[in-house]
């Protein structure tokens, strides 16, 4: 059995360290999972059907956005009630999760399923590809509950302060779709669909191990799921809706960037895509410190401890600046080994690499909006982080994006997502050090304290 760490008390730093770890390597392996799929569509089924399992995956993210946004929320609740060792509350809260996620999951899923074809038409999916992405995208619809199940765990288990154990079901899962890839498309002779069959049954097997695992461990205080009540139902909601369109935001705000890049041409295109693949590793460490300084605010918070939120807050940000700083470095030194690991063209591996070289030196910086909006979230202001994101995506990243690449041609790309990274983080630590996040509570103070 794994150790739930307890962050009202011990060294912050080592806490932030040991804690944080797992999550990067959890993420790393779930980055993986998406490339190990691409390789083996694109080369055991060529090009077309890579591009419909891209255009697929597309919707199934977009479907998931929503849940995934609520399900994020699962951290702040239950940090909250593990600082307060409230067992009942936390075991409330945890049945409310499971049943309100449960339903979304299985509405959206079959609301994928029925509306594929309209939907894929909608996006304008060439008509070679329809056919696949469509099968494609059903299948991984009726599977869409696995995906949110195991993740779902995971997000649960770090709550409570234990980050290892969901790496468990995420290499279970990695290991599976690797092996399952090549025996249905190629051996079983499945095409797509064993594409599709190989990620959802891979999906599923985590899912239903971690499952077993939990409950057979009593990692979590688990109960035969029942309707929650209405208070709890209103609380998730007034969290999780906000939360939910913060991916749709952020989703929405990648799109739009996409298009201003799409206007300097094919090679500029190509470059941009492999400094994107590159850069969502770069991000891994920053994305995972977010989620560890929210689990162990969150448990701070739900007990007052407000000296050990800030001093998380101060190492994390030190954390982060010197991991980015590092990282930074790297690709300056190696960007161009980097961009020919995607492509081989001489002027998209040039831009690309020009790319990552200038947004290299902003990297630290879009590293604090991690972090800070960890700490703020952790509190459950998700509406005020809601509009921080609106504010950098499309008040601030999306035109400064585009007057910068007008101005400075497509280097003006780099230039102005990364004035627009230093802008936010400005605007992210304002909020941060005067905004009222702290005085936001989420429980009643009626609420009966009952430690397990």
């Amino acid at each position: 059995m794994q150790k739930q760490h307890d962050f009202t008390s011990g060294s912050i730093v080592k806490q932030l360290f040991v804690f944080s770890g797992p999550i990067m390597f959890t993420n790393l392996l779930q980055v993986s999972y998406q490339f190990a799929d691409s390789l083996w569509v694109g080369n055991l089924l060529g090009a077309n059907a890579l591009g419909a399992v891209a255009i697929a995956s597309t919707v199934i993210f977009t479907i998931l956005s929503f849940i995934i946004g609520i399900n994020n929320t699962t951290l702040t609740v239950l940090s909250q009630q593990k600082g307060k060792d409230n067992h009942q509350g936390l075991k409330r809260y945890l049945n409310a999760f499971v049943v309100t996620l449960t339903m979304m999951a299985v509405v959206l899923g079959l609301i994928g399923f029925i509306a594929s074809e309209s939907i894929l038409k909608l996006l304008g999916t060439p008509e070679a590809m329809l056919i696949d992405a469509k099968v494609y995208l059903q299948i991984n619809a009726l599977g869409i509950l696995f995906l949110l199940g195991y993740n779902f765990i995971g997000t649960v288990l770090r709550a409570l302060g234990d980050s290892r154990t969901p790496l468990r079901f995420v290499i279970l899962a990695v290991i599976l779709n690797i092996i399952l890839d090549p025996i249905f498309i190629a051996v079983l002779d499945f095409g797509i669909t064993g594409a599709a069959y190989a990620t959802v049954t891979a999906q599923g097997a985590a899912f239903i191990y971690g499952m077993i695992h939990v409950i057979r461990n009593e990692l979590v205080p688990f109960q035969v799921p029942s309707f929650p009540s209405k208070d709890e139902v209103k609380l998730i909601l007034n969290l999780g809706i906000p939360s939910g369109l913060q991916m749709s935001v952020i989703s929405a705000g990648v799109a739009a960037i996409m298009s201003v890049v799409t206007s300097h041409g094919e090679a500029v295109v190509a470059g941009f895509s492999a400094a994107q693949r590159l850069d969502s590793l770069v991000m891994l460490p920053a994305i995972a410190l977010g989620t560890a300084v929210n689990s162990m605010a969150g448990q701070n918070i739900g007990v007052n401890k407000w000296d050990r939120v800030r001093q998380i807050s101060k190492y994390g940000v030190i954390y982060n600046l010197s991991i980015m700083l590092f990282i930074a470095l790297l690709i300056i030194l190696f960007a161009q080994y980097g961009i020919e690991l995607f492509i081989q063209d001489p002027v998209a591996v040039e831009f690309g690499a020009r790319y990552l070289t200038i947004i290299a030196f902003f990297y630290p910086f879009l590293g604090l909006n991690f972090i800070l909006n960890g700490i703020v979230r952790a509190s459950g202001a998700m509406y005020q982080v809601l509009v921080l994101n609106i504010i950098s995506f499309w008040i601030l990243r999306y035109p400064l994006t585009y007057l910068c690449s007008t101005l400075f041609g497509s280097d003006g790309i780099a230039y102005g997502m990364g004035l627009s990274f230093v802008i936010s983080s400005i605007l992210a630590y304002l909020y941060y050090k005067y905004g009222k996040w702290q005085d936001r509570e989420l429980f009643k103070q009626k609420e009966v304290i009952s430690k397990g």
